[in-house]
C-alpha cells in the first residue's frame, strides 16, 4: 500500500509487523488518553492528532518510531528526551526499547495546552479586530 493513500491510522498501523503494531498502538493510546478531544487523521503520510491545528504526528521506521510534537514540544522536554536521537521537531524511540509513554503523555498535554492557548489568543484578536 502506498503511504500517500493511507485512509486512516488503523490502516497505517496494520502495515507493520505485530511487534511494531503493538508499539504503535501503545503510542496511539497514550496520545488519545492525553488528548481525548483530538481528532485522528493522516497528514504527511503519518498518523496525526489535531486539536485547533496539528498536535503531534508519529511514524514507524526500520529501527525506530518517530514522534513529532513540534519544535516547542521537543524544546520543553529536552532534558527528558536527552537519551534519544532527535532533531528540532522530532525524537526517535528505538524499536528494541519500551516507549517512554509517560513522557509522551506529558508532551501531548503540553501541546494541547499550547494549541488551545494559541487558538484562544487568535480568537480574541479576531474579536478585537472585528469590534474596531
Amino acid at each position: 500500500m502506498e503511504k500517500d493513500i493511507i485512509p486512516n491510522i488503523d490502516t497505517y498501523i496494520s502495515q507493520f509487523p505485530a511487534d511494531v503494531q503493538n508499539l504503535l498502538n501503545e503510542l496511539r493510546a497514550a496520545i488519545q488518553e492525553a488528548a481525548p478531544d483530538a481528532e485522528e487523521t493522516i497528514s504527511y503520510a503519518m498518523p496525526t492528532f489535531r486539536l485547533k491545528g496539528n498536535l503531534v504526528h508519529f511514524a514507524a521506521y526500520k529501527n525506530h518510531i518517530g514522534f513529532y510534537p513540534a519544535a516547542s514540544g521537543i524544546k520543553a522536554f529536552s532534558k527528558e528526551l536527552s537519551q534519544y536521537k532527535g532533531a528540532k521537531g522530532s525524537v526517535q524511540f528505538p524499536l528494541d526499547k519500551p516507549l517512554p509513554l509517560d513522557i509522551v503523555s506529558e508532551i501531548v498535554k503540553f501541546r494541547v495546552k499550547e494549541n488551545l492557548e494559541k487558538a484562544a489568543a487568535k480568537s480574541k484578536k479576531q474579536i478585537t479586530t472585528a469590534i474596531s
